[in-house]
């Protein structure tokens, strides 16, 4: 720690320095992480824990890792599908899915297509980069400090159930801890023997090209890589312009392919979320972090610099180490496995019941399937985990952009009154969906009109432990008869 804080000078009163001619070491060509060390082992380790962890995570976490980068991708890949509200409105950008798009391409290029492929290979390929993030995590510490404090980091990062349970998702917050850890390997630290501007600031531009809000978490470092450099105008000329420059109107020219008219994502996500503050719909916590609407996942991406002072703690421990390792260890085991095999897997699960309709419909014997989630909005993924044209509705939840004060969307008007809301958004048999999929705890509220309409259960699937509201313990389908 010491270490650290005195390349940072931190905490010490300055001193005179003997300055001598040399060329500035933020340019160096020095970029290796050493195959000594132990460092080959670790990489190959680390690459089979997170291919383990990515197959061991098998529930859903929030809509994002589906709504903002699968079905977008199935949507340019295949033709159909579906786009929320925000890619009509404009404040999404189109290059992080484009990432799993072309996965998607080269896979129906060689008619690979399959649907298993299509959920798991997105993750597997999100799995490989969060271990490369992991390896240089370890490599960074490594340069910087002594080697026990670089095992002891790894071993917390490695520890983390909360990592476990992200970092092979498809998320832009996934995405964004990876390229910031990149990022971080090639920040130009004093002393560090890995940095390199150009690529640091590459990586630190595709962060918020993915997700605009990582300048939060970069703003300070920046500040700090400009004070402590000797030639700014070098700085700001021949790197942070022509980098920003790039990359935004790389960005750009792909948003505007994709949305058809010229369309800057950026601004249009600041305008939204910031100024008229319309992630406030999806729920408001506390003053203190500046915005109304916050979740976990928005700090995961300071999660690895947490890590470090972990390892650092650890180290320091000395006689109780070891106890304290295995007491990590243990602690975090258990939600690791809780939250990756049982907690919330039920939405996933249903898709992969779902998608057998598919196989066993004849397009020529009617009646073909219809589904009508009767859930939250965005509770399940949709055509990137079905791959076939079914027809398939849910409940929609799109925030008011008019500044009707009245607007009510309609799954607030489902749950208000689900018995009405089908009575008459159904008011002939013969509009009927063939399955509808909704919780448990809806079930006894809308028994009168399964019956009457003949619906039957078919299917119950385990969904959490823990239901809430208007989620459940249990996923329901119904089919008609």
């Amino acid at each position: 720690m010491e270490k650290i804080r005195a390349r940072l000078n931190i905490g010490s009163k300055a001193e005179p320095v003997k300055l001598r001619k040399r060329k500035s070491q933020l340019y160096s060509k020095e970029d290796t992480c050493p195959l000594d060390n132990g460092v080959l082992g670790v990489s190959v380790f680390t690459v089979a824990f997170r291919l383990i962890n990515c197959f061991l995570v098998q529930t859903s976490f929030v809509p994002d890792e589906y709504w903002q980068s699968l079905e977008v991708a199935h949507l340019m890949v295949f033709d159909y599908g579906y786009l929320t509200w925000e890619w009509t409105a404009g404040i999404r950008g189109f290059s992080y899915p484009l990432f799993f798009g072309a996965i998607y391409k080269i896979l129906h290029f060689f008619t690979y297509d399959a649907v298993q492929l299509l959920v798991w290979l997105p993750r597997v390929v999100q799995a490989l980069l969060s271990a490369l993030a992991d390896i240089k995590l370890y490599c960074l510490i490594l340069s910087l400090e002594h080697s026990d404090v670089a095992k002891w980091t790894y071993l917390c990062q490695l520890c983390s159930w909360f990592t476990w349970y992200c970092c092979t998702r498809t998320l832009t917050n996934t995405m964004e801890t990876t390229l910031t850890t990149l990022a971080l390997y090639y920040y130009p630290l004093p002393g560090s023997k890995t940095h390199n501007s150009t690529k640091y600031l590459i990586l630190v531009a595709l962060a918020v090209i993915v997700r605009p809000t990582a300048l939060i978490v970069w703003l300070p470092l920046l500040v700090y890589h400009f004070w402590q450099e000797d030639n700014k105008l070098k700085l700001i000329t021949h790197h942070c312009l022509p980098i920003g420059a790039l990359t935004l109107g790389i960005s750009t020219l792909i948003d505007c392919m994709f949305y058809g008219k010229w369309t800057l994502v950026q601004y249009n996500f600041l305008m939204f979320n910031v100024f008229h503050n319309v992630a406030e719909f999806y729920g408001s916590h506390p003053w203190h972090c500046c915005l109304a609407h916050k979740e976990f996942r928005f700090i995961y991406p300071v999660l690895p610099f947490c890590m470090v002072f972990c390892g650092i703690a650890l180290v320091n421990l000395r006689t109780w180490r070891r106890p304290a390792a295995c007491a990590l260890l243990v602690s975090n085991l258990v939600p690791a496995l809780y939250t990756g095999l049982l907690h919330q897997r039920g939405t996933l699960d249903v898709m992969g019941h779902l998608q057998t309709l598919c196989d066993d419909s004849d397009p020529s014997t009617p009646p073909l399937p219809e589904v009508l989630f009767l859930m939250p909005c965005h509770s399940t993924p949709f055509y990137s985990h079905i791959h076939c044209p079914m027809k398939m509705r849910f409940l929609e939840c799109p925030p008011d952009l008019t500044g009707d004060k009245s607007y009510v969307d309609e799954a607030e008007r489902f749950f208000a009154d689900p018995h009405h809301w089908l009575r008459t958004s159904f008011p002939y048999k013969s509009m009927l969906p063939t399955h509808l999929v909704f919780f448990d705890v809806l079930e006894k509220e809308i028994s009168a009109f399964l019956d009457g309409s003949r619906f039957m259960r078919s299917t119950e699937i385990f969904h959490t432990h823990v239901p809430e509201g208007r989620v459940g313990k249990s996923i329901l389908v119904y089919q008609r008869h």
